[in-house]
């Protein structure tokens, strides 16, 4: 069965929760969102800074083909736990998002197996509808599809 990243968005509600499993072990999914040279491999950006500890900050740039800058993120990390847990933030430059708050855990199923969970809450109701109205869930998957890709060739 194909792995596919699943979103839960309840109706009326601020977060949403985002799930996958990998069959990779835990401790290399956790490599994939703490490592630079993976991070800019999946998500098919530039890495500027990620300081991979509590406190730390990261900035990422995507550009265009031309080479355009088409978007820029930031945030700060709240707490980390390695191969369990990450809380940051996560912040779009010159965009009309505001700054949301990100939970994600990281669990070990088995020595081969591992799952992703994600909670993503926004300021309001309304910031939430407005991501879901992009093609965010279908963007997700395809990069969660190339991590998984990129960690079953460094395994």
């Amino acid at each position: 069965m194909e792995k596919i990243t699943k979103i839960h968005a309840e109706e009326h509600r601020q977060d949403l929760v985002i799930t996958r499993e990998f069959d990779l072990p835990v401790e290399l999914i956790f490599k994939a969102y703490t490592e630079a040279e993976i991070v800019g491999q999946w998500m098919g950006t530039k890495v500027l800074k990620l300081e991979s500890r509590k406190y730390g900050v990261w900035q990422f740039e995507t550009s265009d083909p031309n080479g355009n800058v088409v978007f820029t993120a930031h945030g700060v990390v709240h707490d980390f736990v390695p191969n369990e847990k990450i809380v940051r933030t996560f912040e779009m430059e010159n965009s009309n998002f505001a700054p949301q708050l990100e939970f994600l855990e990281f669990e070990k199923i088995n020595d081969e197996t591992s799952k992703l969970t994600m909670q993503i809450i926004y300021k309001s109701i309304e910031h939430r509808a407005a991501q879901l109205k992009l093609p965010f869930a279908q963007g997700l998957n395809m990069a969660h599809n190339r991590l998984e890709e990129i960690l079953l060739n460094l395994k």
